[in-house]
C-alpha cells in the first residue's frame, strides 16, 4: 500500500511534516503579507474580498467564523458591514471569530488594530476550537490550500455551522481560457517569487505559494469535495477569469 502523502508546493511530503513547513512559510512572510498581496495582485484582491463580504452579508447577532483569517482583511470588512446593518436594524452585536494556525499572522493582524466585533485565536482549520453548530456563517480566504487534509477542513466547517449556515471559500483557482492560463503561469512563476525576494526578502516562500496554487483542485473538483463533505447548494463564481473563485454552499 502506498503511504499517504501531503502536498507542499510541487513536493509530496509526510503529512505530519506539512503543518510545520507551512507554519515556517507564514512565520517568515507575516510582517509583509498585506503589502505583498497588494503588489502581487495590483490591489485586485481587495475587490475579490469586497465581493466575498457582500455575498456573506453579515447581520446583527450573527457569529461568523473567519478561518485562516490571518491579518484580518476579511474580518474587518465583515465587522464594518455588520455594524452598519446593526445601525439600520438594531439588534445585538455580531461576532467575527478569526482563527488562524499561525501565531505570527494573528499577531500581525492584531497589530493592525481590531474592532469590537472581532475575536482572535490561534487554531487549526482541521480541528477548530469551537463547539458544534455555533455559527451562522464560515468563510475561508486563500487558506484552504495550505491545510494538510482539505476534506477534514471542509468537514470541520460543516460541523461548526448551524443548519442553514453559509459557507464561503475564496481561493486561487484555474483560469477559464488557455491563453489566460499561459499568461497567469508566466506571471506567477517569473514575477511573484521575484517580488517576494525583493520586498519580503523570501523568494522560497512565494515560490511555495505559487506552486501550491497549481496543486489545488480546479473549480469543478473542489465543488465536488464540498458536496462530499455534507454541504448542499454548492455554487461557484469565478473572479478575474478564474484566477480566483468563490465557492459557496449551505449546511442543509
Amino acid at each position: 500500500m502506498t503511504e499517504a502523502r501531503a502536498t507542499f508546493g510541487f513536493r509530496d511530503v509526510d503529512p505530519e511534516a506539512k503543518p510545520g513547513l507551512v507554519r515556517g512559510v507564514f512565520d517568515r512572510v507575516a510582517r509583509r503579507y498585506d503589502l505583498m498581496n497588494d503588489l502581487m495582485s495590483a490591489g485586485v484582491h481587495r475587490l475579490w474580498k469586497d465581493a466575498v463580504a457582500a455575498r456573506l452579508n453579515p447581520q446583527p447577532g450573527e457569529t461568523i467564523v473567519d478561518c485562516a483569517g490571518g491579518t484580518g482583511d476579511i474580518a474587518r470588512r465583515l465587522a464594518r458591514m455588520a455594524r452598519r446593518a446593526q445601525l439600520r436594524r438594531g439588534g445585538p452585536d455580531a461576532k467575527v471569530l478569526v482563527v488562524d494556525y499561525n501565531a505570527e499572522m494573528v499577531a500581525a493582524g492584531r497589530a493592525r488594530g481590531s474592532a469590537p466585533e472581532i475575536c482572535w485565536a490561534v487554531g487549526d482549520a482541521q480541528a477548530l476550537p469551537l463547539p458544534d453548530a455555533c455559527a451562522e456563517a464560515y468563510v475561508i480566504a486563500f487558506g484552504i490550500r495550505n491545510v494538510t487534509d482539505i476534506g477534514q477542513a471542509l468537514r470541520e466547517a460543516r460541523r461548526v455551522l448551524k443548519p442553514g449556515g453559509r459557507f464561503l471559500c475564496l481561493e486561487f483557482s484555474r483560469p477559464v481560457t488557455e491563453a489566460l492560463r499561459r499568461a497567469y503561469d508566466a506571471y506567477s512563476f517569473r514575477v511573484i517569487p521575484e517580488i517576494g525576494a525583493r520586498v519580503a526578502g523570501d523568494r522560497e516562500a512565494y515560490q511555495y505559494l505559487v506552486e501550491s496554487i497549481r496543486r489545488f483542485p480546479d473549480q469543478k473538483r473542489f465543488a465536488g469535495m464540498i458536496r462530499d463533505s455534507g454541504f448542499s447548494l454548492v455554487d461557484v463564481t469565478n473572479f478575474s477569469g478564474g484566477v480566483a473563485a468563490l465557492h459557496t454552499a449551505r449546511a442543509i
